[in-house]
């Protein structure tokens, strides 16, 4: 007599690959899909990596557009920044489902190969990356912060609501920009840590976490750098209180945040053991 308990083996494995492709990736998997992204971003042309950047710069300026419109549009209300600063997740969608270049991602996908692989020119490749990454962003930053200063795309009543949202943070202390910087970074990198397990979630981690950086007031360099260069182009802020007062600690909380409380824990938690260097 048959055993009507006994499990139909077809069933079984069918139940096996549905459970698998519903449990969450190993962080192995994870980390080698981040790894070689970072492999293929080391490898690109310099010409390509700039024309990326620029147009990640560029795009950068929705963040500040995104909030600014929807204050502007709100009624003044307690309630209202709660609101607005989801415009600011506007620029980071463009950029990172558009596939464009940005410094803060690459603090995380660029750096693996390198803990990874100290002694194959990597560390070189990274830094020129950095290099040419973060210039054409600012670049693309200072193009569109004076384009909404200086053009009719805006009515000067906006163009007043953006130097309000541009002026937030305004005149901290430089340790208290690097901190915040630490936690921009941290977030960003974090985001890109979990991209290659959201899957059609994407869209919702990116907003989630750069909303969390806008509600917070963390220094994010080139989102940043968008609402500080038009306070410049403006005439509301001096050139070297954006240099000294902004962009180095913001930039210098980004690489913390990003390589050491990321991408140096995760690769040490998450890469296969036989990686590991």
């Amino acid at each position: 007599m048959i055993d009507e308990q006994a499990e139909d083996p077809e069933k079984r494995k069918k139940e096996e690959a549905e459970a698998e492709e519903r449990s969450a990736p190993n962080p192995s998997v994870v980390w080698d899909a981040v790894h070689q992204e970072g492999c293929d971003e080391l490898r690109r042309n310099p010409v390509a990596l700039m024309w990326s950047g620029l147009a990640a710069g560029l795009s950068m300026g929705f963040s500040l557009i995104g909030e600014g419109l929807l204050r502007y549009h709100l009624p003044d209300a307690g309630w209202r920044p709660l609101v607005a600063k989801l415009g600011y997740s506007v620029g980071f969608l463009v950029v990172v489902l558009g596939r464009q270049q940005l410094f803060t991602e690459n603090t995380l996908t660029v750096v693996l190969p390198v803990l990874h692989d100290r002694e194959n020119g990597n560390l070189q490749r990274m830094m020129r990356l950095w290099a040419i990454v973060l210039v054409a962003n600012l670049a693309g930053a200072l193009a569109i912060a004076w384009t909404l200063g200086h053009t009719a795309v805006f009515d000067p009543a906006l163009q007043e609501t953006f130097r309000k949202v541009a002026e937030e943070g305004m005149g901290a202390p430089f340790g208290t920009v690097l901190l915040r910087g630490v936690f921009a970074g941290w977030t960003i990198a974090l985001m890109v840590w979990l991209m290659p397990a959201a899957d059609s979630a994407r869209i919702w981690v990116i907003i989630l976490l750069t909303y969390v950086i806008a509600l917070g007031g963390f220094a994010h360099v080139i989102a940043g750098s968008v609402d500080k260069l038009f306070l410049v182009t403006t005439g509301h802020m001096g050139v070297g209180q954006f240099l000294g007062g902004f962009l180095a600690p913001s930039l210098f909380g980004n690489i913390i945040g990003g390589v050491s409380l990321v991408a140096a824990l995760n690769h040490v938690a998450a890469a296969p053991a036989a990686r590991r260097t």
